[in-house]
C-alpha cells in the first residue's frame, strides 16, 4: 500500500492554504466543479464568516499520476496562533507538510513556529510561496527567505497562485513524489490515534482516526486505552469531505469511527484505539499465551495536553439556560479539546462556568459557537490568568479568580506567567512596534534581521499584557504587516494587587480585578466612571468606590433620581409644600442607609467588555 500519501498544509493566518486546498480539490475532482466554492473546506459558518480556518479539515482525494493511483489525505490546519493545537494534532497524523508562505508578505512569526512543529515530528517540508499572481508579489525575495529558514537551495522552493491556479497541478505531483508513504503493518493487531472527534445524535462520537497498523470493520467491538471504554463500531469510512462510509479502514489510513459512544466526556483526543478482546488479557496471560506481544497494547504517543493560558466565566443570561450551557460546552469539547470548563457560582449571576481558553480569540469563537451553533447568549467575564500566591507558611495557591485572593497581610509573594514573545515586523515600522512593546513591562531578548526589510524581535513580557489587546494594537500600528506568536515560559514574581469595587458600601466581587500596582489608581477611576454612566439611577445617591485592601483609591458619587413631590399641589399654604420636602429628605436619608442596589444583568455585560 505504498500508494497512500498523509500531509498536510501549514502557513501563517491569511497565506492561502484553504485556497491551494481548493484547487487539490478541483485537480483531483474530489468535488463536482458545480457544487464548488471558495474555502471548501471551512465548513462551519463562522470560518465562512471571518474567511479563517478555525477547525483543522481533513478530505480523502484519489489521483492518477505516472500510470499509478494515489489515495492522497490532506488535512487543513488554521494559521491562527490560538489554534496552534490544532495544527500540532494534524501533524501527528501525516507525514509530509506543505509549507506555504504569502509572496506579498514572507515569512510571519507563525510560519516559524508550525515549521518547528512540523520538524519536531520528523516530516518532509515542501516550501511553497503563494499569492504571485498579486502586484505586490516578492516573489524572489519570499523563495530566498524560504531556503536560508530551511536551509535548501532556493531553486527547491515552489512559487505558485493557488487562487489562478498556477503551478498547483506540478505541486500536487511534487507532493506525491516527495510524501513518502505510511509505514503501514497489516499483520499486527489494529491500532489507531484519536487526532479529534465530534458529536452526532444518532451515531455517537464520531472520532477521526489515523490507523498506524491492522485494520477494523463496521460492527467490530473497540476499546478506548485510556478512558477503559469497549464500545461496538457503527460505522466507518473516509473524509470526502463529507463522511463516507467504507467496508474497513487499513494501516497508514485516515477516516472515521463512529463508536455509538453518547457521553462526551468518555471520548478523548489523543487516546489509542484497540479491538476490545486485546485488552481482556492481563500482561502475565499475554506473555504465557503469546497469543499478542506486549508491545501492541502499548498507547500510542498520543499528544501534549495543552494548558490553557486565558481564562474567563460564561454565564447564561437566562439563568434556567444552565444545563443547556453545560450540555453545549460537554459537545464543543469534543470538537475542541483544548479549552476546560468547570463550575462556579458568582453572585449577581448565578451559576455558570470557569473556562480556560488558548487566547482572546479563541475565547470570541468559543461564545460564538455557543450563540451560533447552540442558541445559548451568555454573559463573559473579563479574560484573566493564572496567579500563583505563596503565603506567609509557604504554601502555594494557583487563584484563578479575583474572588478567590486572600487579604493582603496573607500574602508573602505573588507570581505571575509570563511568557516569550515573538513578533516579526517590517523595518519601516521598527519604530513603532518597539514603543509598544517597551510598554509592555517585559524585557528585550534578541533583534534578528532575517533579511534587510524584516525584523525578528524576542521579548519576554507578563502573559497579561499580550491578552490586553497587543495583537489589536500591534496590527494597528504596523498597518497590519506585523505577526506575533507567543508560548508560556512558567510564572514569575510581580507586584500586583486586588481592586475591589464598593457600590453604596457593598462590596461587589464579580467586578474585582486583578492590576499591577502602580495601575490600580487609573483602571479604578475607569471602573467607577463606566459604573456612574451605566448603573440605573436610583431614589438615593449611590457612591461608587474602587479599594485596595480597605483603603479608597477612587470614587464617584451616582446622584439621586429626581422626584417633584409638590408637584400635585396647586397653590395653598407654603408650609404644606415644606411638609412634604422634609419628609422627602428624611426618606432619602433613610434610603441611602439602608437602600441596596439591584445592579441589572446588563452592567455586568457591559463592565466585563470594556
Amino acid at each position: 500500500m505504498d500508494n497512500i500519501r498523509n500531509f498536510t498544509i501549514i502557513a501563517h493566518i491569511n497565506h492561502g492554504k484553504s485556497t491551494l486546498a481548493d484547487r487539490f480539490l478541483e485537480l483531483t475532482k474530489t468535488i463536482e466543479e458545480k457544487e464548488m466554492r471558495p474555502q471548501f473546506l471551512n465548513v462551519m459558518e463562522l470560518e465562512r464568516g471571518k474567511g479563517i480556518t478555525i477547525k483543522m479539515h481533513p478530505v480523502r482525494m484519489d489521483y492518477s499520476f505516472e500510470g499509478k493511483s494515489y489515495i492522497l489525505n490532506l488535512i487543513d490546519t488554521p494559521g491562527h496562533v490560538d489554534f496552534s493545537y490544532e495544527v500540532s494534532r494534524s501533524l501527528a497524523a501525516v507525514e509530509g507538510a506543505v509549507l506555504l508562505v504569502d509572496a506579498t508578505k514572507g515569512i510571519q512569526a507563525q510560519t516559524i513556529y508550525n515549521l518547528e512543529l512540523a520538524q519536531k515530528q520528523n516530516l518532509v517540508i515542501l516550501p511553497v510561496v503563494n499569492k504571485i499572481d498579486v502586484p505586490e508579489a516578492r516573489t524572489e525575495e519570499a523563495k530566498e527567505e524560504l531556503s536560508k529558514l530551511l536551509e535548501v537551495p532556493k531553486e527547491s522552493v515552489w512559487a505558485v497562485s493557488a487562487k489562478e491556479g498556477w503551478n498547483t497541478k506540478e505541486l500536487l505531483e511534487e507532493i506525491i513524489r516527495k510524501t513518502p508513504p505510511p509505514k503501514i503493518d497489516l499483520e499486527s493487531p489494529f491500532k489507531a490515534l484519536i487526532f479529534d472527534s465530534k458529536f452526532d445524535s444518532f451515531k455517537g462520537i464520531i472520532v477521526f482516526v489515523r490507523v498506524f497498523s491492522g485494520k477494523i470493520r463496521s460492527g467490530e467491538k473497540i476499546y478506548l486505552i485510556h478512558s477503559q471504554i469497549e464500545s461496538e463500531i457503527k460505522e466507518v469510512g473516509f473524509f470526502n469531505p463529507n463522511l463516507i462510509p467504507s467496508l474497513e479502514l487499513n494501516a497508514g489510513e485516515i477516516g472515521y469511527v463512529a463508536t455509538g459512544i453518547k457521553e462526551p466526556g468518555k471520548v478523548k483526543v489523543g487516546d489509542t484505539i484497540i479491538l476490545a478482546n486485546l485488552h481482556k488479557y492481563s500482561f502475565a496471560n499475554i506473555r504465557e499465551s503469546k497469543f499478542v506481544e506486549i508491545s501492541d497494547i502499548q498507547p500510542l504517543a498520543g499528544y501534549k495536553e495543552p494548558k490553557p493560558v486565558v481564562f474567563a466565566s460564561l454565564y447564561p443570561q437566562d439563568l434556567g439556560e444552565f444545563e443547556d450551557l453545560k450540555d453545549s460546552l460537554s459537545k464543543l469539547k469534543l470538537n475542541d479539546p483544548s479549552f476546560t470548563f468547570e463550575p462556579e457560582i458568582r453572585e449577581g449571576l448565578g451559576r455558570g462556568f470557569r473556562c480556560g481558553f488558548l487566547g482572546n480569540l479563541h475565547i470570541e469563537i468559543v461564545t460564538e459557537r455557543l450563540k451560533n451553533e447552540f442558541g445559548l447568549e451568555l454573559v463573559i467575564s473579563t479574560p484573566s490568568v493564572i496567579y500563583n500566591i505563596i503565603d506567609l507558611k509557604g504554601k502555594e495557591t494557583l487563584i484563578f479568580n479575583p474572588a478567590d485572593w486572600p487579604e493582603t497581610f496573607k500574602i508573602k509573594e505573588v507570581q505571575e506567567p509570563w511568557a516569550k514573545l515573538e513578533v516579526l515586523t517590517p523595518t519601516i515600522f521598527l519604530g513603532q512596534t518597539l514603543e509598544i512593546l517597551e510598554s509592555l513591562e517585559g524585557k528585550q531578548i534578541e533583534t534578528r534581521y532575517l533579511n534587510p526589510e524584516k525584523v525578528f524581535l524576542i521579548y519576554e513580557v507578563p502573559l497579561r499584557e499580550i491578552i490586553a489587546g497587543f495583537f489589536d494594537k500591534l496590527k494597528g500600528q504596523t498597518k497590519g504587516f506585523a505577526s506575533m506568536n507567543y508560548e508560556l515560559l512558567g510564572h514569575r514574581r510581580g507586584d500586583l494587587v486586588k481592586l475591589e469595587i464598593l457600590i453604596a458600601g457593598k462590596k461587589e466581587e464579580a467586578f474585582s480585578r486583578i492590576v499591577p500596582s502602580f495601575k490600580a489608581f487609573e483602571e479604578g477611576k475607569r471602573i467607577v466612571s463606566k459604573l456612574k454612566e451605566i448603573l440605573p439611577p436610583q431614589l438615593f445617591s449611590v457612591p461608587i468606590q474602587a479599594t485596595i485592601g480597605g483603603k479608597i483609591i477612587a470614587r464617584e458619587t451616582m446622584r439621586a433620581k429626581g422626584r417633584d413631590v409638590i408637584a400635585p399641589l396647586y397653590g395653598g399654604d407654603y408650609t404644606r409644600k415644606r411638609k412634604l420636602l422634609e419628609q422627602q429628605k428624611r426618606g432619602k436619608k433613610e434610603l441611602k442607609e439602608k437602600g441596596e442596589v439591584r445592579i441589572p444583568q446588563k452592567v455586568f455585560l457591559e463592565i466585563f467588555r470594556s
